[in-house]
């Protein structure tokens, strides 16, 4: 695959200052506005990560939250999966507990763990005490992404933030959890410090990802990878008008807004609610029920399971066909996995899931 060209950032100034790009010929911007492009587009969760050897090299030494916030190495690794497989849409390189860091929350990323918080969040004395994000504080982010912006061509670049619950359940329980038990008790105990904790992120993720809006990016995502974790009954309640106020937050904006989480079949139906533009599905739910849950007013972006490239070439271009056959049933379709790359996918075998979706009928 060929590297993307430099070029002059063009169109006119949009509701968030100067220097929205016009990318009229993209196929992900698209299928995200529910349109049939003249050919599916294909990017990958994570596909700027552990999967890639020159993303290991470049990154050996540097840990991770200093990588996200050096703009030039940010750019750089962002970049790699666009020069490698041509996807069709570049997504920022960051983490979700970023906007955390930089507002001055203690965390750090620890090898073979993931975020660590330094105090936990779990009074309301807690929760007030919560540093406000400053956008200035973004600025190594909004830098990267105008660097971006001007060596990326014709390919969108997808921003993104931690949606508010996922966020709150690394700072209740002090790092990644399997049961997030201290989370839902604080949520179910507490609901006057949950939701007000829950409103803190969100005017957090909003922050974050205006920064990232102004600074350029065509698309953004919020990511609930937890939110899975709930019930639809906690969701709707405790989560969800959070969620959507980050979501109408930005509708102003102009992008396509995309929200995703990992294990919400049963909560589809809420999340279309919420206000996205494309519903992001994991791989347990066919693409085709996801739109009968969702609404046929939703793109949806999906759904192949990671593991499967795994299984050898015959096998990913089975399951890569099915789940674009399923996928027809949505307005617009992105073809995603159901989660973001493990690190030990053969690279190759995501340049044949690149190669083969684009040559595959759109309609």
């Amino acid at each position: 695959m060929s590297a993307p060209t430099s070029s002059t950032v063009a169109g006119s100034s949009g509701p968030t200052g100067p220097g929205r790009r016009d990318l009229p010929g993209s196929a992900y911007l698209a299928a995200a506005r529910g349109e049939r492009p003249g050919h599916l587009p294909v990017w990958f969760m994570r596909q700027a990560g552990r999967s890639l050897p020159e993303y290991r090299r470049v990154r050996q030494g540097t840990g991770m939250l200093e990588s996200c916030l050096t703009p030039d190495l940010a750019c750089e690794i962002t970049l790699q999966p666009v020069r490698r497989y041509g996807v069709d849409a570049a997504v920022l390189f960051s983490d979700i507990v970023v906007p955390l860091k930089v507002a001055g929350v203690g965390v750090e990323i620890v090898a073979g763990t993931g975020p660590v918080i330094e105090s936990p969040v779990r009074s309301a004395a807690d929760v007030a005490a919560l540093p406000r994000l400053d956008p200035e504080a973004v600025a190594p982010v909004a830098d990267a992404v105008r660097l971006l912006v001007g060596e990326l061509g014709d390919t969108p670049l997808i921003g993104f933030a931690g949606a508010p619950f996922t966020l709150a359940s690394y700072l209740v329980e002090g790092g990644p959890s399997r049961n997030h038990e201290r989370t839902k008790a604080l949520m179910h105990a507490e609901p006057d410090t949950w939701h007000a904790l829950l409103d803190r992120l969100a005017d957090l993720a909003l922050t974050f990802l205006r920064a990232q809006i102004d600074a350029g990016v065509d698309a953004v995502q919020l990511f609930d990878s937890w939110a899975g974790a709930l019930s639809e009954r906690d969701y709707r309640a405790l989560v969800m008008p959070h969620s959507a106020k980050v979501l109408a937050g930005l509708a102003d904006a102009g992008v396509p807004r995309t929200h995703f989480g990992v294990g919400t079949g049963e909560l589809l139906t809420a999340m279309g609610e919420a206000g996205a533009d494309v519903v992001g599905v994991d791989w347990r739910v066919p693409l085709d029920e996801a739109t009968r849950r969702v609404g046929p007013d939703r793109a949806l972006q999906g759904n192949l399971d990671p593991a499967v490239l795994f299984a050898g070439p015959d096998v990913v271009e089975r399951e890569v066909r099915r789940i674009v056959d399923e996928g027809r049933a949505a307005p617009g379709h992105v073809v995603n996995l159901g989660h973001g790359v493990l690190p030990e996918t053969d690279p190759d075998a995501l340049a044949r899931v690149v190669d083969l979706v684009h040559a595959l009928p759109v309609g």
